[in-house]
C-alpha cells in the first residue's frame, strides 16, 4: 500500500534535511510533484483578490516561492504543515515586495486589496490594502508573535486551526486563542488604517 501524500511529504523533508546536494535533487523534483497542488491552491486564492492586470501569474507565484524554499536548503521544516505554512509566508512576501516596488513606481496607486477573513483564499466582506495588511501583522508580531504567527499560517497559508497547532506545536485550544485575540486585534487596527 502506497504511502499517504502527506506522510510522502514529511519522509521527503526529512530525507532532504540530510541529503548531499547530488542525492537532493531528484527528492526536490519529488516534493515539488507533491506539493505543487497545494502551492497552486493557495497562490491562486492569494492572486483572486490581486488587480486583474497583475504581472504575477499563479504559476509563477508558486515557482518564485518554491525556488526560494529550495535555496534555503529545505532543512528547517518538520513536516507537510510547516512547510505550507512557510510557503505561504514566502508568497506573501514575493506579493508584498512586488506590491511595494509597483506602489513606488505609482506613489500609491494600484496598491493590493485583500479581505481579512479566515482565508484570503475565501471571499470576505471588508477589504484591506495587501500592504496595511502585512504593516499591521508586523506591528501585532512586535506584541504577540505567536498570535501574529497565527494569523499568518491561517490568513496566508490557509491552514486550519488543527494543522496550525500542529506546525507551532502548541495545543489547538492555544491557536483557537491566539486567532481570536489575532482577529480583534487586526480588525482594530486595519479599522482605525
Amino acid at each position: 500500500m502506497a504511502a499517504k501524500p502527506n506522510s510522502q511529504i514529511t519522509q521527503l523533508l526529512q530525507q532532504l534535511g540530510s541529503a548531499d546536494e547530488r542525492s537532493a535533487a531528484p527528492l526536490r523534483e519529488q516534493l515539488f510533484t507533491l506539493v505543487y497542488d497545494e502551492l497552486r491552491k493557495t497562490a491562486q486564492g492569494l492572486m483572486r483578490h490581486e488587480r486583474g492586470q497583475h504581472t504575477l501569474q499563479p504559476t509563477a507565484l508558486v515557482h518564485e516561492s518554491y525556488l526560494r524554499l529550495v535555496d534555503a536548503k529545505l532543512t528547517a521544516f518538520a513536516d507537510r504543515a510547516h512547510f505550507l505554512g512557510i510557503a505561504a509566508r514566502c508568497m506573501r512576501q514575493i506579493l508584498v515586495d512586488h506590491a511595494r516596488a509597483k506602489a513606488s513606481q505609482k506613489r500609491g496607486g494600484d496598491l493590493q486589496r485583500v479581505t481579512l477573513d479566515t482565508s484570503l483564499a475565501e471571499q470576505g466582506e471588508r477589504e484591506f490594502e495587501l500592504l496595511v495588511l502585512d504593516d499591521a501583522l508586523s506591528k501585532f508580531a512586535r506584541l504577540d508573535p505567536r498570535a501574529a504567527q497565527v494569523a499568518e499560517l491561517r490568513l496566508f497559508g490557509g491552514l486550519n486551526l488543527d494543522e496550525i497547532a500542529h506546525t507551532l506545536a502548541v495545543s489547538p485550544r492555544t491557536v483557537d486563542g491566539d486567532w481570536a485575540a489575532a482577529r480583534l486585534w487586526l480588525s482594530r487596527e486595519l479599522g482605525s488604517a
